[in-house]
């Protein structure tokens, strides 16, 4: 039975889905919490850069279980008398923290800290030793510059600034921060290594259509903070990465640059948009945080451009009704990264390979037309 609703859809093809944002000014607003409770450094209201530390806590260091009955030779109960450091005590790694020298000295057993640390327990019951490492302290920056709006007692901040705000759709690399310089004179270029050099050493580099492996070794070897570019090759991502890589969720890359590609895979010229609003800000300051995740919870790798304008009148973002003719881009494999034009809604629902009923849309790609569930695409605009 088609309900009211259905036959409305029907009649107007029309259907909303969220898109990536781009927008000149906006509030962006970050918060910037620590995994276990510590100490916050800021007050609300204070002024804050990208390097400033905002809240630091202690991780407690890893402990290091030793055998230390079975090493000496004894049973449990007696290893208290056969130590040389107590519970509580320093110890350095490599020294000696129990022995045993039966036979007037002829036979020599020795227990060795294997770390520095701190003995943490003794044990007469199981005859170990707990020697526990010197606790690691964390550190959250502001990542972002502006204002503490907000503390969250013992845990972080919500840090609010205004600033351009551009969501790409794949990203490797974690926080970082630079002066957008450009290395492509339009959003169809290929960013090869020859146009990145020295000067480019902590700057965030702008390409074109296509960053190639060589582009991404030479950017990491002068020091870059940040590669932004419409697209890349999936073989050319593996051999700088040395493995593959999925696209459900990155950032924890252990890579020199943070790459953030704003149109899909293969060589995708940069939206006109997106190219021409970083061109407006070529010389600000920019944060940069290439982590994705694209299943539930969707996280979009993100650029932010602080700035004082005062556009915020200007403010758009690419967020509007789907239509047949709108241009979309597919976020789901096994099309990801797909731009086309949506060429139907059909008003039925349509069992997709979870057994799931969804609404559908038709797109037209250059490999033909496809269906996909409505969730899957995004809407982007020239």
């Amino acid at each position: 039975m088609t309900t009211q609703n259905e036959k409305f859809e029907a009649s107007e093809a029309h259907a909303y889905t969220p898109g990536l944002k781009v927008k000149k000014s906006t509030i962006v607003a970050k918060q910037r919490l620590l995994p276990i409770p510590g100490e916050v450094l800021v007050k609300e209201g204070e002024e804050v850069d990208f390097e400033k530390i905002v809240a630091r806590a202690k991780v407690p260091g890893k402990p290091n279980v030793i055998k230390a009955a079975d090493l000496l030779n004894i049973q449990a109960e007696n290893l208290p008398v056969f130590m040389l450091k107590k519970e509580g005590d320093t110890v350095e790694e490599g020294e000696i923290i129990a022995k045993y020298t039966p036979f007037f000295g002829l036979i020599k057993r020795f227990v060795r800290s294997p770390v520095k640390g701190i003995i943490e327990s003794v044990s007469d019951m199981t005859g170990q030793i707990i020697i526990r490492e010197p606790p690691e302290s964390v550190e959250i920056k502001a990542y972002i510059p502006g204002r503490v709006k907000e503390i969250i007692p013992n845990r972080g901040v919500i840090i609010e600034t205004e600033a351009a705000f551009i969501q790409g759709i794949f990203g490797i690399g974690g926080e970082r921060h630079g002066e957008i310089c450009f290395a492509c004179d339009s959003p169809e270029e290929i960013l090869t290594k020859e146009k990145i050099d020295e000067s480019m050493k902590g700057k965030i580099i702008v390409g074109g259509s296509l960053a190639t492996l060589d582009s991404l070794i030479k950017a990491s070897q002068v020091g870059a903070s940040g590669i932004i570019v419409g697209g890349i090759k999936g073989i050319d991502l593996k051999g700088y990465l040395g493995y593959e890589i999925g696209v459900a969720i990155t950032g924890q890359e252990e890579v020199p640059i943070t790459l953030i590609i704003t149109e899909g895979f293969g060589k995708m010229t940069m939206s006109s948009r997106v190219f021409n609003l970083l061109k407006e800000f070529e010389g600000y300051e920019a944060a940069i945080n290439g982590a994705t995740q694209i299943r539930a919870g969707v996280i979009r790798p993100e650029i932010i451009i602080p700035h004082k304008n005062n556009v915020m009148g200007e403010e758009r973002s690419i967020e509007k009704g789907m239509k047949p003719g709108t241009l979309v881009r597919v976020i789901r494999e096994p099309y990801f990264g797909k731009i086309g034009v949506v060429v139907g809604l059909p008003a039925e629902l349509r069992e997709i390979e979870t057994e799931s009923s969804v609404r559908v849309v038709e797109v037209k790609i250059d490999e033909g037309n496809i269906i996909v569930p409505r969730a899957n695409v995004e809407i982007i605009e020239e």
